[in-house]
């Protein structure tokens, strides 16, 4: 993490629009909880914030939308994302900033906030016997797009551990594909146990090619599925893959936030399945993890 506090950042680095408020998320700092839930769609932020006791601010720019509000005495936000671990990086960003930095000074500010920060999206389960319509949560999250390799990090022993391992087995040494690991926060994850399995998670840059789906392009691995359903270290093995979790924990953990990402398995690619109402598992999803949320 940059802890320069002598030089503002500059306007075309931070970008603050004339209402004071940060470019993309269209938020100014009072309007943000300590708390975060994020959703990939945008129309999955109002499925959230109809369980609010309450709502504070309403704030939308392109495909980003935040509902600031409570549940009971808890304050909570729900940001959407999109799609990406690009949107990732736009979005923990400036939710960084808007707690972290003074937009009057831009500098840092000397003391460090932490943000909470849960996911709740949908993803393909890698293993046989974890059935469309459960919900995951992701243990570590793996990398295969690029994101992190544009930041500083670095991981711990456990991390390099299984990153080490992951890279042997799915035959990733020497090849355009570089991988990179993050952990998910402990804290956050002993909350959501009962209910829920734990694995790691596969982060893919796409959702066709980079998760294995042949339409009319050949894939450059096509062992790949195979490779993640098969693989195990340190007692855990890849549950599940989707596009946003790995970019979470690692701008999370880089920046000092405690993150965390639940998924509602809607395909099993192992049995090649697909829910049939996911509309209804993600809405228990978002209702069971919520009342975990509150208790934080």
């Amino acid at each position: 993490m940059n802890n320069s506090f002598s030089t503002p950042i500059g306007s075309s680095e931070l970008i603050i629009n004339e209402s004071g408020k940060i470019y993309h998320l269209n938020l100014a700092p009072h309007e943000i909880a300590d708390t975060v839930i994020t959703v990939g769609d945008p129309d999955r932020v109002k499925l959230v914030s109809q369980y609010f006791d309450k709502i504070e601010y309403i704030a939308q720019h392109r495909e980003f939308v935040t509902h600031t509000g409570y549940i009971g005495q808890k304050r909570i936000s729900v940001v959407s994302t999109g799609i990406g671990p690009d949107n990732i990086d736009i979005v923990f960003n400036e939710l960084d900033a808007l707690v972290n930095i003074d937009f009057e000074t831009r500098l840092p500010k000397e003391t460090h906030q932490s943000l909470s920060v849960i996911r709740l999206g949908t993803s393909g389960a890698l293993q046989a016997n974890i059935p469309v319509d459960s919900f995951v949560v992701s243990s570590f999250g793996i990398g295969l797009d690029n994101l992190l390799h544009y930041y500083q990090h670095s991981n711990n022993q456990e991390e390099a551990y299984i990153l080490s391992d992951f890279q042997t087995h799915c035959k990733l040494i020497n090849t355009p594909i570089v991988p990179y690991i993050a952990e998910g926060s402990i804290r956050l994850r002993n909350h959501f146990t009962q209910g829920y399995k734990q694995g790691i998670t596969v982060t893919c840059p796409g959702f066709y090619g980079p998760q294995g789906r042949i339409l009319r392009g050949a894939v450059a691995f096509p062992h790949l599925i195979d490779a993640l359903s098969t693989f195990d270290s340190r007692q855990q093995n890849v549950t599940n893959f989707e596009m946003e979790t790995s970019a979470i924990y690692g701008l999370g953990k880089i920046l000092g936030h405690q993150c965390l990402s639940i998924s509602t398995i809607v395909a099993n690619r192992i049995e090649k399945t697909f829910s049939k109402d996911s509309g209804a598992s993600v809405d228990k999803m978002i209702r069971q993890s919520l009342e975990l949320v509150e208790t934080l």
